[in-house]
């Protein structure tokens, strides 16, 4: 029995560097399991579609895959916007198998990833030292996503004994400029932001302009293809692939 072929579920944008993003995971992905057809969907904005996908992946003879959602928060997309695409794939392709696996979500994992790209930017900077940080996403008016940004931010300010706010790029308040304005206004001059986002583009640019002009010292880069996520995409794919072949 074959396994499942994978496809990797991004938003979608027009901004090629988000696209490459979700691309190079593909790419990582095929060379750790040669064995293993990885394709790469999307909800809007870009293309292919998740049903286009799965209609080729049933044309060319197989009959189960597995959808890994490329998504840190939940909010509007995990719980509408995904389901919809599955369904749409379903119908698409009724002879095939379409089983969703959890998305990245907000692990505690991702801020050593995060660390990183925050290191990177001070380096650049050339700052040694700093006051306070902001967490920096997408924001949502779903108020469990807030709410789990939240309690991301407290464990990170535990892990470096400074103040970290939560500062979302749009829809919730408050923005990263305000984050970092707030901080200022409280003493702390040495301010760093560190983007909470997976891929480059326009909320993240908007999150890093807002920043500077702020006084932010460094903003960090999106968490971007890291191998600590390839090998999460990877463990989802599995734990998910199981599931299926277990249920046939």
């Amino acid at each position: 029995m074959s396994a499942p072929a994978l496809v990797l579920l991004g938003y979608g944008s027009r901004d090629a560097r988000a696209t490459g993003v979700v691309d190079a995971y593909a790419a990582r992905l095929r060379a750790r399991r040669p064995d293993l057809p990885v394709s790469a969907a999307y909800l809007a904005h870009s293309s292919p579609t998740l049903d286009v996908v799965v209609a080729g992946l049933a044309a060319a003879g197989h009959d189960e895959v597995v959808v890994v959602p490329l998504l840190l928060t939940g909010g509007r997309h995990a719980s509408r916007d995904v389901p919809a695409a599955v369904d749409a794939a379903r119908s698409a392709a009724p002879g095939i198998r379409v089983t969703t696996a959890p998305r990245l979500g907000l692990r505690p994992t991702w801020l050593s990833v995060l660390d990183e790209r925050v290191r990177d930017s001070l380096r650049v900077a050339r700052v040694a030292e700093l006051d306070a940080l902001v967490l920096a996403c997408a924001g949502s008016a779903d108020h469990r996503v807030t709410a789990a940004v939240a309690r991301l931010g407290r464990l990170w300010s535990q892990q470096h004994r400074l103040p970290v706010l939560t500062a979302y790029a749009a829809v919730a308040p408050p923005s990263p400029g305000e984050a970092v304005r707030q901080l200022r206004a409280e003493g702390r001059r040495a301010v760093a932001v560190g983007s909470f986002f997976l891929a480059p583009g326009v909320m993240s640019d908007r999150s890093a302009e807002l920043s500077l002009e702020a006084g932010a010292v460094a903003v960090s880069a999106p968490l971007g293809v890291h191998e600590a996520l390839v090998e999460q995409l990877l463990h989802r794919y599995q734990v998910a692939a199981l599931g299926a072949l277990t249920l046939a």
